[in-house]
């Protein structure tokens, strides 16, 4: 069967590519296009000329009253969270690659999801070594009681901590909790300086030119220290197989699941 698939950010760094990928798939069917600056456009004029003749729309609303299986959100932090809950409440099965939400807000994404049985797939980051990061740093965090995560972005993202250092936190924290020499609350000083306390771990944010995204889990034990690194490059293709894997198994599912690793097994 052909999966209806719509991209919401289909104009975007990773939404040009991914809308190419999913048109040359033998099993995905490219339906829809959401894009606030492209809105009216056909999208083989806006993005590439060899793409389906789909109008791209300017709502998510919109583009689904185009019959449609899974909804791709590439957007931005201000708009996933409404997106993701149009389409599910219109019981449309979606994959979130876009950053910026919380985890409250993943709670009420889930129970949504499970309320009109559809599936969510939501993940900080498709990219197979950022998987990767997430896997081997739960891993150290089982033998090392001492870690903190630094994570970096380009001068231009708005929303902090980055959904890559959001999921990290997540995970490490379904492992356990730091347990820092000096606690955070004890610090002389400006607490602000000792970063962000998410689901227990210090994160500390850097938005500088000349950066992608980058996040770093710091490990420290008493004279030795561990550093785990996922670099992002200025290409949008690591991303393009993680989140095709995630369409193919989205509607398989019923309420949410965070993280590419849990569905790649």
């Amino acid at each position: 069967m052909t999966i209806r698939v719509c991209v919401a950010g289909a104009t975007g760094w990773v939404g040009k590519p991914l809308c190419a990928a999913v048109a040359a798939a033998e099993d995905l069917s490219l339906v829809g296009a959401v894009s606030r600056t492209h809105k009216g456009r056909s999208l083989s004029e806006a993005v590439i000329e060899s793409l389906p003749d789909v109008t791209v729309s300017r709502s998510v609303a919109e583009a689904l009253e185009t019959p449609t299986d899974v909804l791709v959100d590439y957007t931005k932090a201000d708009a996933v969270k409404g997106n993701v809950l149009a389409a599910v409440e219109r019981g449309v099965h979606v994959v979130v690659g876009s950053s910026g939400l919380t985890d409250e807000d993943f709670v009420e994404i889930n129970q949504a999801a499970l309320d009109n049985k559809v599936g969510v797939i939501a993940a900080g980051n498709f990219a197979v070594t950022a998987v990767l990061l997430q896997r081997f740093a739960c891993e150290a965090a089982k033998y090392l009681s001492q870690w903190e995560v630094i994570d970096y972005a380009s001068d231009a993202k708005r929303d902090a901590p980055s959904g890559t250092a959001r999921e990290l936190a997540f995970r490490l924290d379904e492992v356990g909790r730091p347990s820092p020499t000096v606690p955070v609350e004890e610090t002389l000083g400006e607490r602000a300086a000792r970063g962000l306390t998410l689901n227990g771990t210090q994160v500390h944010s850097l938005r500088l030119p000349g950066y992608v995204i980058a996040v770093e889990a710091v490990f420290g034990s008493k004279d030795e220290r561990l550093t785990i690194r996922h670099d992002a490059g200025a290409g949008a293709g690591p991303y393009i197989q993680g989140t095709l894997l995630a369409i193919r198994k989205v509607p398989t599912l019923v309420g949410l699941v965070r993280g590419l690793d849990r569905i790649m097994e």
